[in-house]
């Protein structure tokens, strides 16, 4: 089953929004705990965090890519 790009968008925002939508309904009091840790980290450790973040994320596409075929 081949999904157009269209189709890949809208799954990939589906997909996200629901794992936000989880961890608001399932742990609303951790997010604060979790913004308060995220402004003491550095900017620079932020920004590592972001990249880190941005290349497990490309990372899993591109094996999705390669698994499918």
């Amino acid at each position: 089953m081949t999904l157009g790009p269209i189709t890949l968008i809208v799954l990939a925002i589906g997909l996200v929004l629901t794992v936000e939508g989880l961890v608001l309904a399932l742990a609303p009091s951790r997010i604060d705990e979790l913004l308060d840790l995220i402004r003491k980290m550095s900017v620079e450790m932020r920004r590592n965090l972001g990249i880190g973040g941005v290349a497990l994320g490309l990372a899993l596409i591109w094996l999705a890519a390669v698994l499918q075929g």
